[in-house]
């Protein structure tokens, strides 16, 4: 399989050099190009992944939907409201903003903690995120995937909210300092008892993994996906 990649930074960086270590194996992983702030690439590939900036989402989806060219989107950051209807069933576009394996099962976990927090009214939940110091966007979006998998299974839930603490809101607090290349906790706190989970990453090639298998995944379907449809399959096993 043909694959590209947007995006030169950290995480494109340690996607390339995932896939150079499939060149040699059965499942035959070719890097044809990587792009930066250049012009969309002309060169045939399978699946495109895009991890640049949220900024270049808009044109590289174009260019993916002009092409043919399935696509991974691993960037933050980014609306585009209509996403479904620009893609239709021209190809295929898996959406997430962490491709860890163990972030899908913390956003499984999550929605059981939504349901306990459903049965029991007096029940909060909230988030606390740690990132290197030069991430941009806050809330991250982990965070905010937790969260919305949090209200889908606790409709009182009607939201996020950061600061002050409001009620049936799921707060989440940010931290931006240092070197980390991502923690999560989502923390149940009811009167009798709570639960903490906890996800880090201890290297980026953890989400360079994920994006590995999601390409492989994404590769020959149509519509837009998430991880929750990846790894529906993947847990199912």
């Amino acid at each position: 399989m043909r694959l590209g990649i947007f995006g030169r930074g950290r995480l494109g960086g340690a996607i390339a050099m995932e896939i150079a270590k499939y060149t040699a194996s059965p499942e035959a992983l070719e890097l044809r190009w990587t792009e930066g702030r250049e012009p969309c690439p002309r060169a045939r590939v399978e699946v495109a992944i895009d991890a640049s900036h949220a900024s270049a989402v808009l044109d590289h989806l174009a260019w993916a939907i002009e092409t043919g060219t399935d696509l991974v989107i691993a960037t933050t950051g980014w609306k585009i409201p209509d996403l479904a209807e620009r893609v239709g069933g021209r190809i295929g576009v898996l959406v997430s903003p962490n491709l860890s394996i163990g972030v899908a099962l913390m956003r499984r976990i999550a929605a059981l903690m939504g349901a306990y927090a459903a049965a029991d009214q007096d029940a909060e939940l909230g988030i606390i995120e740690h990132h290197h110091r030069m991430k941009l966007d806050s809330p991250s979006g982990t965070a905010l995937s937790i969260a919305q998998a949090v209200q889908e299974s606790c409709p009182r839930f009607s939201g996020w909210n950061m600061g002050a603490w409001e009620k049936d809101k799921v707060n989440i607090a940010c931290l931006r300092t240092g070197f980390e290349i991502g923690r999560h906790e989502l923390v149940l706190d009811a009167p009798l008892e709570s639960l903490t989970i906890s996800h880090r990453a201890k290297d980026r090639r953890v989400f360079a993994a994920g994006a590995m298998r999601a390409a492989r995944w994404v590769w020959g379907r149509r519509g837009v996906y998430s991880m929750d449809d990846f790894a529906a399959d993947f847990f199912r096993g």
